[in-house]
């Protein structure tokens, strides 16, 4: 019986670990997208090309695995916040959107691969 709980515990250990961590998850992304300064500052941070917040640092860091993974270890609410930002750079900040797309998709692989799936969550990227 003690095994079988030691199991179940490492399991849920485990599936825990491979999610990304909520600790962020309070952040009101419609202020970021509201304010330049805000928007800027983690477009910076993503791009090397200033400092970064220790939410940016997750995000800079977490970036490149979730466009490898479709996002499989983002919470609803990390799925949510992601579709609504890519919509949002997309839609209105269009040469932003080139300059990430030129570092973290350069060979348009994520482009191609969510492309249906993007179309589903209303982002066009034709």
């Amino acid at each position: 019986m003690k095994l079988l709980i030691a199991v179940a515990l490492a399991l849920v250990g485990i599936a825990a670990a491979q999610q990304y961590t909520s600790k962020y998850d309070n952040i009101d992304v419609d202020e970021i997208l509201k304010s330049d300064r805000l928007f800027n500052s983690y477009f910076k941070c993503l791009m090397d090309q200033g400092r970064c917040t220790p939410d940016g640092n997750e995000l800079k860091r977490i970036l490149p695995d979730a466009l490898k993974t479709n996002c499989e270890k983002c919470s609803e609410k990390q799925r949510a916040g992601a579709i609504r930002v890519l919509n949002y750079i997309y839609n209105n900040r269009s040469a932003q959107w080139r300059k990430l797309q030129e570092k973290y998709d350069p060979e348009n692989t994520y482009i191609e691969k969510y492309r249906e799936q993007a179309k589903r969550e209303g982002i066009n990227l034709d």
